[in-house]
């Protein structure tokens, strides 16, 4: 198995970036969180995962080995492939995977590309607490048994950073987000929600420069 990949990045495209390794470039699937880390001429490293079927290879790489632990862990669930995976974490962060299936939150997983009602549910009900515990404990309840969650902290500079990142100049990238904001009919972006913001912005610009 290839654990992971450390070399020159030679290009970035909207769902592949490939990394030049002592002379072999190595096509590497990703999401478009990932893949906003990748800056074309300079050194990175991904974790990987090498996916073999009797017709093909295909290298999946990560921002780390969280993620990469996510991909393989959802594909215990049955009908869920690497693609579908893959899906799941360009839409959702890994902890927020991991609290959508924690708490049955079958609206957020069907926010998954390919994934239906009876398919969510077979996710939750087949991974349980497989994806373990999200980051970051919950807030305690008060004396009424209340719990005050915490405001929900505004990442709209880093999906602009990101399309910055893959080559946009940022007033081209500002004003995709604002379009995307617009279409959705918000005014920020939540952490859960940088991937499916960077995608759509994405879609907005018509792919990341390479």
């Amino acid at each position: 198995m290839i654990a992971s990949l450390s070399g020159t990045v030679t290009s970035v495209q909207l769902d592949r970036a490939v990394l030049d390794v002592a002379g072999v470039g190595y096509l590497v699937h990703a999401t478009p969180a990932t893949l906003s880390t990748l800056h074309v001429g300079e050194t990175a490293r991904v974790a990987t995962t090498l996916v073999v079927r009797e017709d093909a290879m295909t290298l999946f790489g990560f921002v780390d080995d969280d993620e990469r632990a996510v991909f393989e862990r959802v594909q215990t669930v049955s009908g869920v492939g690497p693609r579908l995976a893959l899906a799941m974490l360009a839409v959702h962060t890994p902890d927020a995977l991991r609290r959508a299936v924690a708490g049955e939150d079958i609206a957020a997983l069907m926010r998954v590309p390919g994934i239906g009602r009876k398919g969510a549910q077979r996710i939750a009900l087949e991974l349980g607490d497989k994806l373990g515990v999200p980051a970051g404990a919950p807030a305690a309840a008060d004396g009424n048994g209340r719990g005050d969650a915490p405001a929900a902290e505004d990442r709209s500079e880093q999906v602009v950073e990101a399309l910055v990142g893959l080559g946009w100049n940022p007033k081209a990238a500002q004003d995709a987000l604002a379009t995307v904001l617009r279409e959705a009919g918000v005014d920020s972006v939540e952490t859960s929600e940088v991937a499916g913001a960077l995608r759509a912005a994405l879609r907005v610009l018509g792919g990341p420069r390479s």
